[in-house]
């Protein structure tokens, strides 16, 4: 299926609206050129309401980690942006309610299927790892980060760059330290080639 089709179709997804509070409304970042997948959980509200991906303070923490523009990060040449859960959830008891099931099961493997170029998959949150690295899905979060140089430079688990995570990024100083600076220089290189 050409990726243009496949995107109507996703942009057309109504599989789960009776389950979401604000509706359907499927946001994804896609090429089939991408060199970068980002791979995270399911937008907020924010997201929700503008279509954007990472339109939020996730977002500019983000681009901030990657070393990277608004104009690089929104260009799907660049990076692919696929979460769990392409509509928002809705709120839980702490934070939003886990990405519906729906998505990954109706698209995800015809995604990326036709992500060929994909150099580096950045991991964010524990669906996403769940999925993408399934024999970690019982590490805690920091066991998984700190052990990032065993799937590197394929895949990077991060954090999920929510400010929900402040006390976790005080705690784990050695994150912004080491991994940090080796994300960003492995994006320059992937963006420049």
């Amino acid at each position: 299926m050409k990726h243009q089709t496949l995107l109507e179709q996703v942009s057309r997804c109504v599989i789960c609206e009776p389950e979401l509070p604000l509706g359907a409304r499927p946001v994804i970042q896609f090429n089939a050129n991408a060199r970068i997948l980002i791979a995270g959980q399911a937008p907020g509200v924010k997201v929700h309401e503008t279509g954007v991906p990472f339109n939020d303070a996730s977002g500019k923490r983000l681009r901030n980690w990657l070393g990277v523009s608004d104009d690089e990060f929104y260009d799907a040449q660049n990076f692919a942006i696929l979460p769990m859960g392409f509509c928002y959830p809705g709120k839980g008891k702490s934070g939003d309610r886990p990405p519906r099931k729906e998505c990954a099961i109706a698209w995800r493997e015809k995604l990326l299927a036709q992500l060929n170029n994909v150099e580096l998959t950045i991991i964010l949150g524990k669906y996403a790892q769940a999925y993408h690295l399934p024999h970690t899905k019982q590490l805690p979060l920091t066991e998984l980060v700190k052990s990032w140089r065993d799937y590197w430079p394929k895949y990077l688990p991060l954090p999920h760059p929510s400010p929900r995570n402040n006390i976790w990024l005080k705690k784990n100083p050695w994150f912004e330290e080491q991994v940090l600076p080796e994300l960003s220089s492995q994006i320059r290189s992937l963006l420049n080639r």
